[in-house]
C-alpha cells in the first residue's frame, strides 16, 4: 500500500488526503494545535458531489511520527514553509 504523508491539513490539504485515502492510500496528515485534535477525535468529513464521508484519519504533530512513507505532499501557504522546515527530516 502507498503511504502518503499530508503536510498541511487545511483546505487543500484535507481535500487531497482525503482523496486518496478513500482511493485506499495509507495518509497521515501532519498537523497542530485544534485542528490535530479535531482530526484525532473526529476524523475528516469531505462533502462533494452530494455525498457526506467521514474519514478516520492518522494525524501527527512530529512528522518523525509518521514513519518512511513513499510520498510527502507540502500544502503549506508559503509563509509557514520556514516555521516547518526545521521539522522535516533529513
Amino acid at each position: 500500500m502507498t503511504r502518503i504523508a499530508i503536510f498541511g491539513a487545511g483546505a487543500i490539504g484535507g481535500l487531497v488526503g482525503a482523496k486518496l485515502a478513500l482511493a485506499g492510500a495509507d495518509v497521515t496528515f501532519v498537523a497542530r494545535g485544534p485542528h490535530l485534535a479535531a482530526m484525532r477525535e473526529r476524523g475528516l468529513t469531505l462533502i462533494s458531489d452530494g455525498q457526506t464521508h467521514v474519514i478516520p484519519v492518522k494525524a501527527v504533530q512530529d512528522p518523525a511520527e509518521a514513519g518512511v512513507q513513499d510520498y510527502v505532499i507540502v500544502t503549506l501557504k508559503a509563509h509557514s514553509l520556514t516555521g516547518a522546515a526545521p521539522a522535516s527530516p533529513s
